[in-house]
């Protein structure tokens, strides 16, 4: 059995935020060592120039101990635009692909198709 942990980025981010904070920062990513997998989803959706460091800190952190997915619907190349900061955005994308699959999904939302169905059936 393996154990996974699902949060938003925002969620995530907020949380390391605090822990830091709180000066608890290394007891607080210690306790995410447990789960085989961590799925982070909507990154890009708000900016993370606070928060980017410590979110990479948590990736660094989690890179050859345990899985990580991410969800996104940004390119690579827009990452800087959440994180503020080339230098950490590649150093982070550098670990994030590093024995990684990258898949990519391309066509409509599925929750902008239920909607649609919605409307003409109303």
């Amino acid at each position: 059995m393996y154990r996974v942990r699902f949060t938003t980025v925002m969620q995530l981010v907020q949380e390391l935020l605090q822990a830091e904070s709180e000066y608890r920062l290394p007891r607080y990513l210690w306790t995410w060592d447990k789960y085989d997998l961590v799925c982070l989803d909507e990154l890009g959706y708000v900016s993370l120039a606070q928060g980017g460091p410590l979110l990479f800190q948590f990736c660094a952190d989690r890179y050859e101990k345990g899985s990580l997915l991410v969800t996104t619907n940004l390119e690579f190349a827009q990452w800087t635009d959440v994180f503020h900061d080339a230098t950490l955005t590649t150093a982070l994308l550098d670990r994030l692909t590093h024995h990684s699959h990258i898949l990519l999904f391309e066509g409509e939302s599925y929750r902008f198709r239920e909607s649609q169905q919605r409307i003409q059936n109303a």
